[in-house]
């Protein structure tokens, strides 16, 4: 049995189910799951509500990209649940999987995973080529999202042709592009230099507090824990406490404007409105 977890700060209330549910979790590698060294992740529990900015920190080696591929969907627990909006996603078929990857949630990958053949614009609309949009909704919301990031000018570039701060915003927008419930975050700002580290992030609090974005961050950065709602502090594959702090809502990002975000937090309210046709 896990030792219990311990809790800063004050529990925000909420009337609302959870978002994710995350429960006794556990993943080994290895061919023997009983082997306690090829352990990774150790009995995880914890709850994201909607609308929280959650961010995963540890060093290296703590286990926060395995989780996030397990709430990701990209591999499953060991032991234990993890559900989405009530849907345990280790029950869910193939075509299920690849419908929660396409719209339920946004992922950034660390390494921004940008088609190197691709334009700029077309790597935004992956996704909703993937899902069937035709050619010229999808060129619309993905030239809109640009617009929004300030990457306009760059859309029929290719992504080696743009610095590493442009390519995370790209693959943020790309992230957004189908309304998604979450966004899960890998070391957004692993790769870059301090000023677009700082950009991304602001843009990331913009997101959650301009556009109410639910969002799920792993760093190792101590120095962007203040962007969060609740820090779950992990190690050796563990969670040894988390934290919960407050913020003064009126705080307003300089990156992108609050016209801007509010352009995203209607793109979010019209869920739908880029739907096939």
């Amino acid at each position: 049995m896990s030792a219990a977890i311990k809790t800063i700060g004050l529990t925000p209330e909420s009337d609302q189910p959870p978002l994710i549910s995350v429960q006794s979790v556990s993943k080994t590698y290895g061919e023997d799951p009983l082997d306690n060294n090829q352990l990774i992740l150790r009995e995880l529990t914890f709850t994201v509500s909607p609308g929280e900015f959650v961010i995963i920190f540890g060093p290296s080696g703590s286990g926060k990209s395995s989780l996030l591929n397990l709430l990701a969907g990209l591999e499953r627990p060991t032991w234990g649940t993890i559900s989405v909006g009530g849907q345990d996603l280790s029950r869910l078929t193939d075509e299920e999987l690849a419908s929660y990857h396409r719209l339920r949630m946004g992922i950034v990958f660390q390494t921004f995973n940008l088609i190197k053949s691709l334009s700029v614009w077309e790597n935004v609309a992956l996704p909703q080529s993937a899902s069937g949009v035709r050619y010229q909704p999808r060129r619309k919301r993905a030239l809109e999202l640009l617009k929004l990031f300030k990457l306009e000018a760059y859309a029929n570039r290719h992504p080696n042709e743009i610095s590493g701060g442009e390519q995370q915003r790209v693959a943020i927008a790309r992230a957004l592009i189908n309304n998604p419930q979450f966004l899960l975050i890998d070391e957004p700002t692993g790769n870059l230099d301090t000023k677009s580290a700082d950009a991304v992030m602001q843009i990331l609090h913009g997101l959650h507090y301009r556009s109410k974005h639910t969002i799920i961050l792993v760093t190792h950065n101590p120095n962007y824990l203040s962007f969060a709602t609740r820090v779950i502090y992990m190690r050796d594959g563990q969670i040894q406490k988390q934290e919960y702090i407050s913020h003064d809502p009126s705080t307003v990002p300089p990156a992108v404007s609050e016209k801007s975000f509010q352009k995203l937090a209607d793109f979010k309210a019209n869920e739908g409105a880029y739907a096939m046709r």
